[in-house]
Parts: C-alpha cells; structure tokens; sequence
C-alpha cells in the first residue's frame, strides 16, 4: 500500500473510531449516567438525523465552494473535540443535548468530507476507495472492543461508577488528533468554486422525477420506513444488552460491524445471481428475524440468538441500505445521480431516522418500569413494522436488472 494510501486509510480509521466510540453506547449513558427518559434519549439520537438534514447544504455551501476540504474537516473535528469534551463533563441531559445537537452538526457533513480528500488522491476511486473506507468499519470495532475489553466501561462495575462518560473523553482525544492530522492532509481544493448555486441540487430535490417511476416509487418509500426498525437498533441494542446481563455488550456488538465486511464482499455476487428485488427482501427480512431474535433472547442460554441476531448485521445493512444505494445510481442518469443519491440520505438518514427515533422513544417509554423494560414488547414492535414494508415490498415492487449508468 502507497504512503497516501496509509495516511488515508489513518483518517478513516480515526474518523469511525470516534463515533463508533460514544455513539453505540450512548442509550445507556443516557439512561445510566443522566437518568434519561426515552423521548429524551429519542431526542439525543435524533441529533444524527439533524446533522445529516444539514450536512449536504453545509457541504455545497461551505465546503464546495470556499475551503479546502482537508482544512475544514480539521476544524469541525477541533471543534468537536472541545464539544466531545464538554460532554465529559455534563452531569445532567438539560446541558448535554445542546451539546451532543452541536457535536452532531459539526460530525456529519465530515463524512462526506474524508470522502472527497479520498476520491482527490485516488488514481482510480472507483477500484481503490474500498481499500480505504474498511479502515472506517475496523477504527469502529476497534472502538468497541476497547470500550469492552480494555477499560470495561460497559461492565457492570463501570456503569455503576459513572465510567462510560470515558467514552466522550476518549472521542475528545481521538478528534484532537484527527483535527491536527488533517491539516497535514494533502490539499483538496472547493470543487464547486465560481459554480452557480442551486439548493435543489444540494439537498438532493432535482431527483424527485425518479419517483414518477413506480419502482423507484416503491423502494423509496420502503427505505424511509425501513429506517424506523433500523432506529430501534441504534437508540436500543446496547442499553438492552446491559440491561440483561449481557457481559462485554459493546464488544460484542462488534460483531454487527464485522459480518458487515463479510457481507459488503458477498453482495456483488448475489446481486448478480438474484438480483436486486430478493437482495432488498432479504435484507429487510434480516430485520424482522434479528428482533425476533432481540424479543427470545437472553443473558443466559438464549445468548446465541442475541449473537446472531447482532451478526445480521451485514446482511440487514448491506444488502438493503448499500444495494439500495447500488439500484438508485443504476436508476438515476447521469445528469441526476449525485442528487439521486442525495435525495436517499435525506429521506433515510435524514426524515427517516428522525421518525424513527422519535417512534423507538416513545414505544420503550411505554414498556419501561422501575423494574426495567419489557423488552420482548419493544423489540417485537419494529420486528412487525418490518414484516409489514416486507410483504407490501414483495407485492409491489417488480424485479428489475441493474443498469450501467
């Protein structure tokens, strides 16, 4: 691997491990740390979708056009460091929302931003970005392994002494060093400098003619309501596996992240053999089985129907998020891919998630006691909201080969 190949693949490492290093275990610092309520952690979780409804505008606004994508990606990871690290220190939700609403808005739009100081040092992005952005997938499960196995924030004795607010000083460090590492970066110059602005094409809207295709109707609204199981994952998985009794349950989420990998190879080849509308069946079938698995599951015995249901995780990611992604670019000319591809974060990541977590919120609240939770009554929640976009999926979406665009 070349010398520019390793520094990138150094920033995307750092870029997942931070997030993939407070981020999963927040419902339970939530609820453990700052005595959350549910529509309040909802409302902490929705801060994603905020950060991604405003990440495109951000980028064609700010980064496109005025500076280099290296130098403002070190800023915005400054600026969260100090955020991160504020975080550290909040002792109740009151103070840390408007924190963790700001950390999230400087966060997102640098997704998109290692993406581009990526694709401009790359001979052929199109064969060599996938080498880079799987360091992205390992700095999150590294990240969950030292929560778990080197520090054992998780642990019971950690959750007990208040030991996961770590998380948020350990994302503090790791930002620190990515925001000084950036400005070390190769120069990545605005792309859209002198270029006429058009807001539809920032926020993705010049691809609404797509859905005057059924299809492409069908699947749009499917990967919308897909999001709202898929935000029970998010906002729920872990404090569920603490809450159990599940030992190393940060770790062992990691899981999810590596089958992600597994599959991410595998999906090509059963692109090809089955095409896109079984591909998008089973990953939304994925779903439905891992929260049956979620709702049998336990601590005990039933650990390996948890373990499973987390390792479906590559097939409920991959085979419906990233093969959805795969039939819009082959579905979008090539006037209107970007915006195509645009149109599909803000409608999932985006209005999507943020439904969704507002629904996971306000379902645990009502299954929440003294006690704890009812959790086979939670998770058997998105697994019959999943089934039902599976089977309207089934009968309206008509299979497809992929086009070349």
């Amino acid at each position: 691997m070349s010398i520019i190949k390793l520094r990138l693949s150094l920033m995307m490492f750092l870029q997942f491990f931070i997030w993939g290093g407070w981020f999963v275990t927040l419902g339970t610092f939530l609820a453990q740390n700052l005595a959350a309520s549910g529509a309040q952690t909802a409302l902490a979780f929705s801060t994603q979708s905020w950060g991604a409804i405003i990440a495109p505008v951000f980028i064609g606004l700010v980064a496109d056009r005025f500076f280099n994508a290296e130098r403002l990606l070190a800023m915005l990871h400054l600026t969260g460091a100090v955020l991160m690290y504020l975080m550290y220190h909040t002792v109740d939700f009151a103070g840390f929302y408007p924190l963790v609403l700001g950390y999230m808005l400087a966060y997102m739009p640098t997704l998109a931003l290692v993406n581009s100081v990526s694709f401009a040092q790359l001979a052929r992005p199109e064969a060599e970005f996938g080498q880079i952005r799987v360091w992205g997938t390992v700095g999150w499960i590294v990240a969950g392994l030292v929560i778990s196995f080197v520090f054992g924030w998780d642990s019971q004795v950690g959750i007990s002494t208040g030991a996961l607010k770590y998380t948020f000083l350990m994302g503090a460090i790791a930002s620190l060093v990515l925001g000084i590492y950036s400005f070390t970066l190769p120069a990545t110059l605005p792309a859209g400098r002198g270029q006429p602005l058009r807001l539809g094409e920032l926020l993705g809207l010049d691809a609404l003619k797509l859905l005057k295709d059924k299809n492409f109707a069908v699947f749009f609204a499917s990967s919308v309501l897909i999001c709202i199981p898929l935000a029970f994952y998010y906002q729920n998985a872990n404090p569920f596996l603490t809450e159990i009794g599940v030992a190393n349950a940060t770790g062992k989420m990691t899981l999810g992240q590596m089958s992600e990998v597994l599959f991410m190879l595998a999906l090509p080849l059963f692109l090809g053999r089955f095409g896109i509308k079984l591909t998008l069946l089973l990953g939304m079938f994925a779903w439905v089985l891992r929260y049956v698995l979620f709702a049998y599951g336990d601590s005990g015995e039933g650990v390996a129907l948890l373990l499973v249901g987390i390792a479906l995780h590559g097939i409920c990611y991959d085979f419906f998020f990233v093969s959805g992604q795969i039939y819009t670019n082959s579905k979008a000319g090539p006037a209107v891919k970007s915006a195509a591809q645009g149109l599909i974060t803000l409608a999932t990541y985006g209005v999507g998630m943020l439904v969704g977590f507002s629904v996971a919120g306000y379902i645990t609240e009502q299954y929440s006691a003294m006690a704890g939770h009812n959790w086979f009554n939670i998770w058997l929640f998105p697994a019959g909201f999943a089934a039902v976009v599976l089977v309207l999926f089934a009968l309206l979406f008509k299979n497809e080969k992929l086009s070349a665009n």
